[in-house]
């Protein structure tokens, strides 16, 4: 069909076909009309409009956007600073989908420019979208399959199914059977009646499911979202017992209104809203992913969704596909094993031959490197290689060094079982297939290979084994290494491949997975449960279908784990949708890397210890900074609900909660998600991050309540001094919560720290920064009872920060050391 590879045509374009005139003209016309072209819906899950909607016009949105617009309309645009973070959100969210649905909209399992095929009795090349139902396609070595067929006829066919597969030997074809879009021809030719156009077609069923939008899991993620739907829901009834409180100490709603002290209400209600509402967690989770991917990036390791920099440090099972992940998708020569009589010279000649015939498959090229053959010396006769007959012979006359005939193919085929040397030949080949290894003879004899009618030709007689010539599939040099290593971590792996599950073993035993033995895969149970069993007790599985591949995914996930899933064909597309984290090879094909999360750019296998060093120091250190912002949220909500059913004043405006969240969360933060933490992951991120932050919330909230009580007893203090005093007690008490996230202490994290400090007192002292935040100090005994209060606080705060360590203790950093890679 397409031409992707350089062989010289059978038919060329404009040719008669040697038999039969395929479709008429008018026949494409009325099957182009009806529908049954091989054109393929370019469609995604969601448009531009649907993406915007998503995440924009949200409940939480429209909470903070409301009190944005407020402020805006009341002139305190000086108090809406927290809309730029708000906003930074909506476009980061725009942004990640909009970009995944791009690659999912350019994801395409076949590559082809053109299609090859017969029509009014003449060979044409036509595009692939005009191949119709029924067409007669024209197949070569190199082509790729662009419709679903079945055979008319063949010389020789072979054809490459990998990608759709994960076989890594070809398939041979005959008359009848089906030859899948996406395939490729790898020898031999032919010609297949289309039978699956479009979106019928094994490809585009592929595509069409692969293209089906889902963002990648993450925990970190997951838990934000559920703090920001609680804190959604729990924001208008806050909000009311806020906007009460401060119209009531305003003189009551008919005072505040006739007075114009409504206004100051309206500020102080939007200030404890405000407070509630974590901005900031969202933005830095989003900033830290996004400096792990550009890290990985430099390391030719492509992140195409961000959150999947976190998700790999959760993995605990590995699935890998054998061809091109843990091998290199290629079949190199492995070596030559003496079977019967063998002659004192010649044989090396002959596999010279056999390598350099240029009707060669794959296999016999192999010998190429290994035995040389002279040219200028051909055989007198040649037999090519036909997959039905699945052997080729070549006979050459004296004085050649290799004269007489020799015959090389599958032992099983070439050798007849009528001897007990011939048995044992067999008996040897088989266990040489069942170590893994691809097996054929070289076989000689005296007599000349009978020539005639290429259908019919006959071994020559006298036939007698001289050498078994095995070959096996190039392991990545990486692979035992990197597999190595996911062990040390405690990750199970699981090797998925379409090839026999004899050889998969014997790869698995290379690259130094312990395994008993493989799994045939064509035996798996259906049903759930007896799957999951299934997947207990073995750790190699044989003729695994990209459907099986996907099942087993869910069937893991649903046992509790979390998955990655590797691979390189358009077979692993599915089963890369599903895991939880998708890794792709550099030689993918173009739907498996637009499904995966991530691609290894320069196809090293050993770039993925990296990966997951960087997903611990993500999710190590949002866990962190989590502990800020949600102790923040816990104690603005404490505040609003304390204060609205006291009815008293909230005592900060936004503007003053912006800069003191500057100061104790948001700058610190920023350095803290970037600083290098390779601490081991442990689930229950959302769980350890509240158990410190919400009663570190409540010292905050009480230390602010004594000020509070403290000012309402005593009496006399303007409204910004006692609001200067609530900033000192805030800052104070936070400052001694971001000290605590920041151990272990290092030189950098206590000069970030001290550099918060000077900021606080440059924000209480320098005369344009207390008028812009309209901050006054206050008089003496009222500064004393908020530094008082402060260090009670803060001594709270040390003592959660031991406690919440010793409930929590967690491995100490683990150096995540990468297998050595000095290949450049």
């Amino acid at each position: 069909m397409s031409r992707v590879g350089s062989a010289a045509a059978p038919y060329p374009p404009g040719a008669d076909a040697p038999a039969g005139s395929g479709l008429s003209a008018g026949d494409v016309t009325e099957r182009a009309l009806a529908g049954l072209a091989n054109g393929v819906p370019d469609n995604s899950s969601r448009t531009l409009r649907q993406i915007v909607r998503a995440n924009v016009l949200t409940l939480f949105n429209g909470i903070v956007g409301g009190c944005f617009l407020l402020l805006l309309l009341l002139g305190q645009w000086q108090d809406a600073l927290f809309g730029f973070a708000a906003l930074s959100n909506a476009v980061i969210g725009v942004v990640q989908e909009f970009r995944a649905k791009r690659l999912l909209d350019r994801l395409a399992v076949m590559d082809a420019p053109a299609a090859r095929v017969l029509r009014d009795g003449r060979v044409q090349e036509i595009a692939v979208a005009d191949v119709v139902l029924g067409d007669i396609a024209v197949l070569q070595a190199g082509d790729q399959v662009v419709a679903d067929a079945v055979i008319v006829d063949d010389t020789g066919l072979e054809v490459d199914e990998s990608l759709l597969t994960g076989e890594s030997e070809a398939v041979d074809k005959d008359p009848g059977s089906t030859v899948l879009s996406g395939s490729t021809i790898t020898a031999g030719q032919g010609r297949a009646r289309v039978v699956a156009v479009g979106a019928d077609s094994y490809a585009s069923r592929l595509t069409a499911e692969a293209k089906r939008f889902s963002l990648v899991n993450s925990e970190i993620r997951n838990g934000i979202d559920r703090v920001l739907h609680w804190i959604s829901w729990a924001l208008l009834p806050v909000v009311a017992i806020v906007t009460n409180g401060q119209m009531q100490a305003a003189g009551g709603w008919e005072a505040a209104f006739r007075t114009g002290a409504w206004v100051e209400a309206v500020v102080g209600a939007v200030a404890g809203a405000i407070a509630m509402i974590p901005l900031g967690l969202v933005l830095m989770t989003s900033v830290a992913f996004a400096v792990g991917g550009v890290r990985l990036a430099r390391q030719n390791v492509l992140v195409q969704e961000l959150a999947a920099v976190e998700g790999l440090a959760r993995v605990d099972v590995l699935c890998i596909d054998k061809t091109g992940t843990l091998t290199e998708g290629t079949v190199v020569f492995d070596g030559v094993h003496p079977a019967g009589q063998t002659p004192a010279r010649g044989w090396r000649e002959a596999l010279g031959w056999f390598g350099a015939d240029p009707h060669a498959n794959a296999t016999a090229r192999c010998l190429a490197g290994s035995f040389a053959f002279d040219g200028n010396r051909a055989p007198a006769a040649v037999v090519p290689f036909s997959s039905a007959r699945k052997w080729s012979a070549a006979g050459f006359q004296p004085p050649h060094p290799a004269a007489g005939t020799w015959v090389f193919g599958a032992p099983e085929m070439v050798l007849q079982e009528n001897s007990g040397a011939t048995s044992d030949v067999l008996a040897k080949s088989r266990r040489l297939a069942s170590a893994g290894l691809r097996t054929l003879v070289l076989a000689y004899s005296q007599d000349v290979v009978p020539t005639g009618d290429p259908d019919d030709v006959q071994l020559p007689a006298g036939l007698t084994a001289t050498m078994l010539v095995t070959f096996r599939e190039k392991v990545r040099p990486d692979a035992a290494q990197t597999l190595s290593y996911f062990r040390r971590q405690g990750v199970a792996v699981k090797i998925l491949s379409g090839d026999d599950h004899r050889t998969v073993t014997s790869v698995a035993r290379e690259v130094g997975v312990d395994v008993g033995e493989g799994y045939d895969a064509r035996h798996l149970p259906s049903d759930p449960h007896l799957m999951e069993e299934t997947l207990d007790h073995f750790s190699v599985f044989g003729r695994v279908t990209p459907e099986q591949k996907k099942d087993m995914v869910l069937a893991l996930q649903r046992m509790g784990h979390t998955v990655a899933m590797t691979g390189d064909g358009v077979n692993d597309a599915l089963a890369l949708k599903e895991a939880d984290i998708g890794i792709a090879m550099d030689t993918a094909a173009p739907a498996t890397k637009a499904v995966a999360r991530i691609v290894l750019l320069d196809g090293r296998f050993d770039r993925l210890p990296a990966v997951l060093a960087e997903g611990r120091q993500v999710i190590a250190n949002i866990e962190r900074v989590s502990v800020l912002f949600l102790s923040k949220t816990m104690y603005a909500v404490a505040l609003s609900v304390a204060f609205g059913a006291l009815m008293w004043s909230f005592p900060f405006l936004p503007r003053q909660l912006s800069a003191t969240d500057g100061l104790t969360i948001g700058i610190p933060a920023f350095f803290l998600a970037l600083m290098s933490n390779p601490r081991r992951y442990r689930p229950g991120f959302l769980k350890r991050s509240l158990t410190m932050a919400v009663p570190a919330g409540i010292i905050v909230t009480t230390a602010l309540l004594v000020v509070q009580v403290y000012s309402a007893a005593a009496g006399g203090f303007s409204a910004e001094a006692n609001r200067t005093a609530s900033v000192m007690t805030l800052s104070l008490v936070a400052l001694s919560v971001l000290a605590a996230v920041s151990r272990p202490v290092s030189t950098l994290r206590l000069a970030i720290i001290a550099a918060m400090c000077l900021g606080l007192v440059l924000l209480m002292t320098v005369p344009f920064l207390q008028d812009f935040f309209m901050l006054e100090w206050p008089p003496t005994e009222l500064s004393a009872v908020a530094i008082g209060s402060a260090a009670v606080g803060i001594l709270g705060v040390l003592a959660l920060s031991r406690y919440h360590t010793r409930r929590y203790r967690v491995d100490g950093p683990e150096k995540v050391t990468r297998p050595s890679a000095a290949r450049p």
